[in-house]
């Protein structure tokens, strides 16, 4: 369960508790409020995010006012750590991509962990506009693919810059699925090939035949130990409490120490480059 998930399933119990101590049915209460019951009873169990407006309904209907500027502060919380990708991405993909670059220019220490894409500051131009250009058809954005690719090219600035730890680990399914055209994901795992030799990078990956001690769920990015981004088809989370950034912390140094690094991770890119249709 994501720490989004557990945030509205805990602002849900505590609407719940405020109907139940005015006495109404989950039915009454949405009669009350003129709502289909089923809207009710989805607050309340986290399937739906209320809005501000439903807040104020449900307090002043169960006569908990004295509580509308907590559960509204939670409310705050969690639309803060669930930021709609279509909202972020209103102005294009490159203005998403130069918020990037301040927050990665920002941090000393980045890790990253990917398991079917390879991870932005690491693309080759043609493998990020076919990434880009998805991004665009799915959520109707405005095409900026062009744009999108420069600003990402120069993202990767910082991969050469002194003072900074970047560490990357990647599952070998990020570098076999067929995301974009062969001749591009050639072209991608070559560049895989020489950023492994890069002495300013850690770059690891992980193989289909390794005994993990730790499932390898979902990407995400640790930047220092300030925050940690997870990037869904629907959503960026934002979170930043210490104990998660702690959390994945513990998950990344795992997932790390199975990762097979510099020669060995060459020969597993070669190797799956030479399984490439020609």
């Amino acid at each position: 369960m994501t720490r989004v998930q557990e945030a509205r399933e805990g602002l849900g119990r505590q609407l719940r508790e405020a109907r139940k101590g005015a006495g109404y049915t989950g039915t009454a209460l949405a009669e009350l409020l003129g709502w289909p019951q089923s809207k009710v009873s989805k607050i309340e169990t986290g399937r739906q995010t209320p809005t501000r407006d439903d807040i104020l309904a449900w307090v002043q209907a169960t006569g908990r006012d004295a509580d509308a500027d907590r559960l509204l502060a939670r409310l705050e919380v969690l639309e803060t750590m669930y930021a709609e990708w279509r909202r972020r991405l209103g102005a294009g993909t490159s203005a998403r991509q130069q918020e990037s670059i301040v927050l990665e220019a920002g941090a000393k220490h980045i890790r990253a962990f990917e398991t079917t894409v390879i991870p932005g500051l690491l693309q080759t131009p043609d493998y990020a506009r076919h990434r880009i250009a998805q991004s665009v058809e799915r959520h109707g954005l405005p095409d900026d693919v062009d744009e999108g690719i420069r600003v990402r090219m120069q993202r990767q600035e910082v991969l050469y810059r002194p003072g900074k730890r970047l560490h990357f680990v990647l599952t070998e399914a990020a570098l076999r699925y067929r995301l974009c055209p062969v001749d591009v994901m050639a072209g991608q795992l070559d560049r895989l090939v020489a950023l492994c030799s890069m002495s300013t990078i850690h770059v690891g990956i992980i193989g289909f035949g390794t005994e993990l001690t730790e499932s390898p769920k979902h990407g995400f990015w640790i930047f220092d130990d300030r925050r940690v981004l997870v990037e869904t088809i629907g959503a960026e989370l934002t979170l930043t409490q210490p104990q998660e950034i702690e959390l994945y912390g513990r998950v990344f140094d795992k997932l790390a120490a199975s990762a097979r690094y510099g020669t060995a991770a060459r020969q597993l890119i070669t190797r799956v480059l030479d399984d490439l249709p020609r």
